[in-house]
């Protein structure tokens, strides 16, 4: 063969002829190739080792690729025309199903890439010593792989986002149509409902409710997501929650606990939600067992929740059903009209929504609680004896009855005050939350 090509007419046409050949060559040794590029995606791609039927359509699809690409080379196809391999495609919905990121799939074209270019590189230095010819060769070689890979590459990330999407919504619509039988007392199979929502359903559960009021809510779920690692970490728990989006503001969801561990404190929850935003609200159950805690525990925290948005801005942070005062209230809410004809009631002129009577309230509710002594409602509530016991003594002239007449219904006017604020209060002029 002459080594001394003078025209670069003569250099381009040599070159050409040495990538069809190396090419044609390639095709006959496809099966290494292909057992080399399996070992390469192994060793380099974390997410394409394990699953054996993956393995499978793996080499089927780099097989289909190599061999589309070698009939690239030899007879000249344009790449634009080009469609991906039918193998290729259905390996890109495989790992879309089995949620494999894409770009575990874009790496695998890149590595395979620049495998297939080093075999060429190779054996185009042994073929030609002219080495003229050589880099020309190499370069139609590594143009002619960029753009086959460019090509099928873009195609299958298309597939694979399509059949993502499709699959997503599939798994969505089955979660909600179990999450609903669940909810609903309806579920026969609990094994086939935990495949499906890849959460155990015998451990101990507690429900949760997170939502947004007053704001767009653009990038809520991604904050109700931090809360909720948050509350996972906080209560030191192993296993994933199960976290159910119901739109873009509100979002269910059940940690689970482990046998013996008791559920966060009002306290700790109220610091958790207000670290996540000041616009973000939690309502929380009490820990249950089993398919029927399951659902226990999230009707709770439903109603805990109805209470937090009764109150509206007036509610803490985190709601807890565990919370006395919040099981009470949120009976209470039940019959909004009913309750406030019992706070008007019990509690006369102490009724009235301001800051000077609530202040009275709380520290009327406080004494209630302790029996009637004021030297430990001090202490309860941080003030001195005589100041508790004039406060005292001007929520029962406010009420213009004695503490112990009527004490249950006064002990349930109160809580509804604290809880559900303005919604039963009587608004005085120019009181701000007029209703």
């Amino acid at each position: 063969m002459n080594t001394h090509a003078t025209s670069p007419e003569e250099i381009q046409r040599r070159a050409e002829a040495l990538v069809v050949a190396v090419a044609t060559e390639m095709s006959g040794q496809l099966d290494g190739l292909v057992g080399a590029m399996q070992t390469l995606f192994s060793d380099e791609i974390t997410e394409l080792r394990g699953d054996p039927a993956l393995r499978e359509i793996l080499a089927a699809s780099n097989s289909a690729n190599l061999e589309a690409f070698t009939d690239v080379v030899r007879y000249g196809i344009d790449t634009r025309v080009l469609t991906a391999p039918a193998a290729a495609e259905e390996y890109a919905r495989r790992l879309a199903r089995r949620a494999v990121a894409s770009s575990a799939l874009i790496r695998a074209y890149r590595f395979g890439q620049q495998l297939v270019l080093r075999w060429f590189m190779t054996r185009i230095s042994e073929r030609e010593p002219d080495a003229r010819v050589a880099y020309a060769a190499g370069q139609q070689a590594m143009e002619l792989a960029f753009s086959y890979v460019d090509t099928v590459s873009e195609q299958v990330v298309a597939v694979y986002e399509a059949e993502r999407e499709r699959w997503l919504a599939n798994r969505s619509t089955e979660r909600a149509a179990v999450l609903k039988a669940l909810l609903g007392g309806e579920v026969t199979s609990p094994a086939t409902a935990e495949r499906s929502l890849g959460y155990r359903l015998t451990r101990r559960h507690l429900g949760v409710i997170m939502w947004t009021e007053g704001r767009r809510a653009e990038g809520d779920l991604h904050r109700f997501e931090t809360l909720l690692t948050s509350l996972t970490t906080h209560v030191d728990v192993q296993q994933a929650p199960l976290f159910v989006p119901q739109d873009r503001s509100v979002a269910w969801a059940w940690v689970p606990l482990r046998a013996n561990d008791p559920a966060p404190a009002p306290e700790q929850l109220t610091q958790l939600a207000a670290r996540a935003g000041t616009d973000i609200r939690l309502a929380c159950g009490t820990p249950a067992t089993g398919v029927s805690g399951f659902r226990t525990t999230h009707v709770q925290a439903l109603r805990a929740q109805t209470v937090a948005m009764i109150a509206g801005d007036r509610a803490d942070p985190a709601t807890s059903f565990g919370d006395a005062d919040v099981r009470i209230a949120a009976l209470l809410a039940a019959d909004l009209e009913a309750t406030r004809n019992l706070v008007a009631a019990s509690l006369g002129a102490l009724g009235e929504d301001n800051e000077t009577t609530a202040r009275l309230r709380e520290t009327l509710l406080a004494f209630l609680g302790e029996n009637g002594s004021y030297v430990a409602t001090a202490r309860r509530v941080h003030l001195h004896k005589n100041t508790v016991k004039y406060r005292v003594d001007k929520a029962v002239q406010a009420r213009g009855r004695a503490v112990g007449e009527d004490r249950l219904e006064l002990e349930l006017a109160l809580v509804a005050g604290r809880r559900l604020g303005g919604a039963v209060l009587r608004t005085t002029p120019g009181c701000p939350g007029a209703r």
